[in-house]
C-alpha cells in the first residue's frame, strides 16, 4: 500500500472530499483507486479562523509500483510502513522467570511482552489491585485519609491511572513500538479511534478496566503477579570483578531468586530510590520541574484556541502547549494539560501535599487544568547528592501540607493576588476542583523564590497568547512536584545498570520515559534486552 502524509482539507469537508483528495495527490481517476484508510487524524489551529484536518492515508491502487515510481519526489508520498511487531525468541529450557517490579505502563508492557514470548514473568508491585486501590486514592480525595501503600502513585496501573491518559509522545521510532502499544490497548479494550488521533487519550476509567484486561492476558500466558509485595533490599554477589544481581529482599521477610530484573517502580518510589542508592547500584540526580497546577474554565480555552469552531466534535476540548525564557535564566512552561478535567491530590507520603492532573474521556468538566512549573537541575538547584532532588521534593510538599491546613487539603491563590504579592483570603468566580479541597494562603511561601519569579513574568506572557490565562480569578493550587523522575539509574546499550548486570532501570523511575506512551515502549524495549540477556545466558 502506499502511504500519503499531510494531507490537508477544511475542518468541515464533505466525506467524498477525501478520495477525491487522494485522487488529486496521486494523479490518478477513481477508477484507479481501490480503496483507502485513515492511517491518522490531526487538526491544524494555528490559524483558528480557518481550521484545517491533517490526515495521513493508506491507500491501495491499481499499478502501485508505477504510481510510486511517478510519485518519488514527493516526501509525502511513500511506501506503507510495516508495523508488525516481531516477538523476541522464547526462553532456553529451564530459564530462571524474569521479574518486573513495578505494573504501571512499563512493567505492564515489559511483563506482557515477557509473557507474548513465552518468559512466564513474575511481576511484584507494593500497591493492590487496580479497583482496591480506587477506593483507597478516592479515600484521600474524600476523607482525607492516605494510605501510603496504595494511592495515586502506587498500585496496578502507575501513576498514569490517574490522569488524562494521553496516549502520545515526543519519542522517535523507527520500529513502530508505539504502534504495538496502541493496538495491545484496543485488544484491552481501548476505542479503536486511538489507532488513528494524532492526539490520543483514554482517561483513568477506561485505563482500569484495561489495565485489568491485560493482566489477565499476562496471567493467561503463565505471568504471575504479587501485589502489595514492596521490595525493601537486593541481593548482589561479586565475581570476577563483577556485581551481578541474585535476588530480592521482600517485605514480610520473604526472598525471591532473580537474576534478571526490570525496575519500573515509577518516578516516586523515594525509599526505593534511597534502598538502591545504598546497595551501591549507580544513580545521578537528574533535572526536573516545580510549580502549582493552574485552572481556567475550559470554555476560555476552546474559544481562545478554536474560535468559531469552538465545541466542535471533531476538535474536542482544547489543549496547550506554551513556554517562556525568563530574565532570572529560568524556563517556565506547560505540563501535563488535562482538558476538561480535575486536579487531584497526588501525594504518597504522609504530612505531603502534591498535585497532578486528571480527566475523563469525555474530557467535560468545567475547567482545563495544567502543570505550571519552572524548570530545575542538579548543578544549581541540588547540587552534591543523588537524592538530594527528593529531599527537594520532600520539603516543597511538607510547606504546602502545612500551608493547606495540615489536613491535606491544598494551599491555593488567585493570580492576581499572586501578580499582586499578596495572600488571597477568598477565591472567586473559578472554583477550583481539588479534592479534598483548598485553603487561600500565599504560594511565595511554599515555592522558592526564583520559581515564584519566574512564574509572575510568565503569566501576563502567557496571558497574551491565551485570552484569559492571566485573569485575576484565575486558581493555581500547590505543589507541582512529580513532573518526573528526580533521578536517573543509568543503564549501558544493553538496558542494564552501568554497575549492577540483571539489574534492568526502565521507564519513568528510572529517567527514561515521560507519559502512558513512552513509559511503555521502554518496557518493551527492556523487555527485549532481558529476553537477549537470557538467551546469551
Amino acid at each position: 500500500m502506499i502511504r500519503i502524509n499531510d494531507l490537508k482539507l477544511p475542518l468541515h469537508h464533505p466525506d467524498e472530499a477525501l478520495p477525491a483528495a487522494v485522487c488529486k495527490r496521486l494523479r490518478i481517476t477513481p477508477r484507479e483507486l481501490v480503496r483507502h484508510q485513515v492511517a491518522r487524524r490531526a487538526f491544524d489551529a494555528r490559524d483558528k479562523t480557518r481550521i484545517s484536518l491533517v490526515y495521513a492515508i493508506d491507500v491501495h491502487v491499481r499499478n502501485e509500483a508505477t504510481v510510486l515510481a511517478r510519485m518519488r519526489r514527493d516526501r509525502h508520498v511513500q511506501p506503507t510502513p510495516d508495523t508488525r511487531y516481531p516477538l523476541p525468541a522464547p526462553p532456553p529450557e529451564g530459564a530462571q522467570r524474569p521479574v518486573v517490579i513495578g505494573a504501571g505502563p512499563c512493567g505492564l508492557f515489559a511483563a506482557l511482552i515477557l509473557a507474548q514470548a513465552g518468559y512466564r514473568p513474575i511481576i511484584l508491585d507494593r500497591g493492590k489491585v487496580v479497583r482496591e486501590r480506587t477506593k483507597d486514592t478516592w479515600g484521600l480525595w474524600r476523607r482525607s485519609v492516605l494510605n501510603p501503600e496504595s494511592n495515586v502513585q502506587y498500585g496496578e496501573g502507575g501513576a498514569g491511572t490517574f490522569s488524562d491518559g494521553k496516549l502520545y509522545s515526543r519519542i522517535k521510532d523507527p520500529r513502530h513500538l508505539d504502534r504495538k502499544v496502541l493496538t495491545e490497548f484496543v485488544r484491552a479494550g481501548a476505542p479503536e479511534e486511538i489507532l488513528t488521533e494524532a492526539h490520543p487519550h483514554i482517561g483513568t476509567f477506561r485505563l482500569v478496566k484495561m489495565v485489568e484486561s491485560l493482566r489477565e492476558t499476562i496471567e493467561g500466558l503463565g505471568g504471575e503477579y504479587r501485589f502489595s509485595t514492596r521490595v525493601d533490599g537486593i541481593d548482589v554477589a561479586e565475581r570476577g570483578g563483577e556485581r551481578r544481581i541474585v535476588g530480592l529482599h521482600l517485605n514480610g521477610g520473604d526472598y525471591l531468586a532473580a537474576r534478571h530484573v526490570v525496575m519500573a517502580i515509577g518516578h516516586s518510589a523515594r525509599d526505593t530510590f534511597a534502598m538502591l542508592h545504598a546497595a551501591g547500584v549507580h544513580v545521578d540526580a537528574k533535572p526536573f520541574s516545580i510549580g502549582v497546577r493552574i485552572e481556567h474554565p475550559q470554555s476560555w480555552i476552546d474559544r481562545a484556541r478554536f474560535g468559531a469552531d469552538a465545541g466542535n466534535a471533531i476538535l474536542g476540548a482544547a489543549e496547550y502547549h506554551i513556554s517562556h525564557h525568563c530574565s532570572n535564566g529560568r524556563t517556565v512552561y506547560s505540563f501535563c494539560m488535562c482538558p476538561g478535567g480535575t486536579v487531584v491530590a497526588a501525594t504518597s507520603e504522609e504530612g505531603r501535599v502534591a498535585t497532578n492532573g486528571m480527566s475523563q474521556y469525555s474530557r467535560n468538566e468545567r475547567n482545563a487544568n495544567s502543570g505550571f512549573v519552572v524548570a530545575i537541575d542538579p548543578e544549581r538547584d541540588y547540587p552534591g547528592d543523588p537524592l538530594a532532588g527528593i529531599a527537594l521534593q520532600r520539603r516543597l510538599e511538607e510547606r504546602a501540607f502545612v500551608a493547606g491546613g495540615s489536613n491535606y487539603r491544598a494551599p491555593a491563590q488567585r493570580v492576581g493576588d499572586f501578580l499582586a504579592g499578596r495572600p488571597s483570603t477568598a477565591l472567586g468566580g473559578i472554583v477550583p476542583s481539588y479534592r479534598p479541597g483548598v485553603t487561600p494562603t500565599d504560594l511565595a511561601d511554599v515555592l522558592p523564590d526564583f520559581a515564584v519569579a519566574a512564574m509572575r513574568e510568565a503569566i501576563p506572557v502567557f496571558g497574551r497568547q491565551i485570552a484569559g490565562y492571566d485573569h485575576p480569578d484565575v486558581v493555581m493550587t500547590g505543589v507541582e512536584t512529580r513532573t518526573s523522575s528526580p533521578v536517573r539509574f543509568t543503564r549501558g546499550a544493553d538496558f542494564q545498570s552501568l554497575n549492577t548486570r540483571g539489574l534492568f532501570p526502565a521507564g519513568e523511575g528510572a529517567g527514561y520515559a515521560g507519559g502512558i506512551l513512552s513509559a511503555a515502549v521502554d518496557g518493551i524495549k527492556v523487555a527485549e534486552a532481558v529476553a537477549a540477556s537470557i538467551g546469551a545466558a
